[in-house]
């Protein structure tokens, strides 16, 4: 019997408590466990580093919900992308990452693992050929976001992971603006899905935390002995929190889409909304790939204002329902400056973001009165 999403998000590493019936995975506030004799690890456990009963339930669920042999639970997302980095490279080796990558991705690559000699190269993902041009003999990863974070740009998965390769490197695709419920990268060829599950996962704005979920187990496993060699694993109460999120993620989804879509429509015959970006739009240059990759096309909707940097930045301040803040993905809509905010780490940079530009993340509160404080917003 194959389970859908919504089950195997409720339900798998989930069992009832052995002991209590609790349907709830307990909080196993421990540090260490107490060993059958020297060595016997009673299911083996035997320091909370190495594994912890409820994070083990949060990593089962998350490579359920993947489709992926193993899962891995961080203390951020950032936390798991160096892990994942120090696993599969070594220093001279090289990285493709998005021209538009996350500011947070792009200063781990430019101002941390570059010092290490991991090199890197910004290119635009939805071109193959750049792709293809960028590889070297040294390209170990290529590291794709779709959509992107902020500019919403769309990369063919698929089509990646055969690039990828057939010059012998992996795929790692961050999967946190799509979440597992749009999109399933790893069954479109990807080696390895990276999340901020802070984000839609968590869905409530209360947790940090990442994940890494690989397709191979022989590659999760290799994830695994790094995770407890470094160490930057989720705290129980973080993983329960995070597991907690997951079970309402499907439902949460379809209404972040629902609103979004709506937002959209306001923004685009708004007279002082220069341009709109969103994948759902059919005038979207990533909206075919993005129609067959994904379920629907999300919460995030980033748009460019007439009246330049100034008039951006007051439009986040004049927002009063959607609160002036950084992250995404959690009930509640929030607005930001990119350019100031979460991706002031890229200015100057390649990367750099539009001065004029605004990103929301669209919650689920009252799709009517989040158009009416964006109306006033843009004044």
């Amino acid at each position: 019997m194959t389970n859908g999403f919504e089950t195997l998000a409720i339900h798998a590493g989930q069992e009832p408590d052995p002991l209590t019936g609790a349907v709830v995975p307990p909080i196993y506030a421990t540090s260490t466990y107490k060993q059958d004799g020297v060595g016997g690890l009673r299911s083996g456990y035997e320091y909370s580093r190495s594994a912890n009963p409820t994070r083990t339930a949060l990593e089962e669920a998350l490579a359920a919900v993947e489709g992926g042999a193993r899962g891995l639970a961080f203390a951020s997302g950032l936390a798991a992308e160096d892990a994942l980095l120090r696993t599969v490279c070594k220093p001279q080796d090289h990285v493709i990452i998005p021209n538009d990558a996350y500011g947070g991705t792009y200063r781990l690559f430019a101002k941390v693992n570059e010092r290490w000699g991991l090199h890197y190269d910004p290119v635009p993902l939805g071109d193959l050929d750049a792709v293809a041009a960028a590889m070297t003999q040294k390209t170990r990863i290529v590291w794709v976001e779709t959509p992107t974070n902020p500019l919403l740009g769309i990369a063919d998965i698929a089509a990646l992971a055969q690039l990828a390769h057939d010059n012998g490197a992996l795929l790692v695709v961050d999967n946190t603006f799509a979440s597992p419920y749009l999109q399933q990268p790893l069954a479109l060829g990807a080696d390895v899905v990276v999340h901020s599950t802070t984000k839609y996962v968590g869905g409530h704005s209360d947790v940090v935390g990442g994940a890494l979920i690989a397709a191979d187990q022989a590659v999760g496993d290799e994830l695994a002995y790094h995770q407890n060699a470094m160490g930057a694993v989720a705290g129980p109460f973080d993983a329960w929190l995070t597991l907690r999120g997951l079970k309402t993620l499907g439902v949460r989804m379809d209404r972040h889409c629902d609103n979004a879509e709506r937002v959209v429509d306001l923004l685009l015959a708004h007279p002082r909304v220069t341009q709109v970006l969103y994948p759902g739009m059919g005038e979207h240059p990533g909206h075919e790939v993005a129609a067959k990759q994904m379920k629907r096309f999300g919460g995030m909707v980033s748009f460019r204002v007439a009246g330049g940097e100034e008039e951006a930045v007051a439009v986040c301040n004049r927002a009063k329902l959607f609160t002036l803040g950084e992250s995404l993905g959690g009930v509640e809509s929030l607005i930001e400056h990119p350019g100031r905010m979460t991706h002031a780490s890229a200015a100057g940079s390649p990367l750099e973001v539009p001065g004029d530009l605004v990103r929301l993340s669209v919650g689920i509160e009252t799709v009517d009165d989040l158009l009416a404080d964006l109306k006033q917003a843009l004044g």
